[in-house]
């Protein structure tokens, strides 16, 4: 029994080296998406090890009941689905502030951050492009105090 579970143990493991694939040393650019109103982050990804990758954003969030900015890090896991393209997920979390449209509202928040995504990762340019969504809890009182999710499209240029 230990012997089938130790060759099993390789195969899984050899499988998912095999498909492994190094993904550049560092990415920016923007991250555009919607949660409950529009916002454009800058998105800057920073590799940690060939499969392993902290991504930091920062961006500004609008919609018809508040202004808003966020910050973000996301640690994310990355795997090669085929030539050119890998799917990731990650978790992190970040802080934001709102400030309220119609009043003089302002509430400072943290929020916790899940993410999962596709990313096509262009061989002949250094462009990335990908599609992600990234559920968020918030820890507010007014404006982020609940759950919410984020679609985003990215473009980034690796170096």
């Amino acid at each position: 029994m230990k012997k089938t579970l130790l060759i099993i143990g390789l195969i899984v493991a050899g499988a998912f080296s095999a498909n492994a694939q190094s993904i550049s040393e560092n990415a920016i650019g923007l991250r555009l998406g919607d949660n409950d109103g529009f916002g454009a982050e800058i998105s800057y990804q920073r590799a940690l090890s060939n499969n392993n990758r902290l991504e930091i954003d920062l961006g500004l969030r609008d919609n018809k009941n508040y202004d808003g900015f966020k910050a973000t890090g996301i640690y994310q896991w990355v795997w090669n689905i085929e030539e050119g393209f890998n799917w990731y997920a990650g978790v992190g979390g970040g802080l934001g502030n709102y400030s309220g449209k119609d009043n003089n509202d302002s509430e400072t928040f943290v929020f916790a951050a899940g993410d999962i995504g596709i990313e096509y990762n262009f061989s002949e340019a250094p462009i990335l492009l990908s599609l992600d969504l990234r559920p968020e809890i918030g820890f507010g009182d007014t404006y982020y105090n609940k759950y919410g999710s984020d679609i985003a499209f990215s473009v980034r240029y690796q170096f």
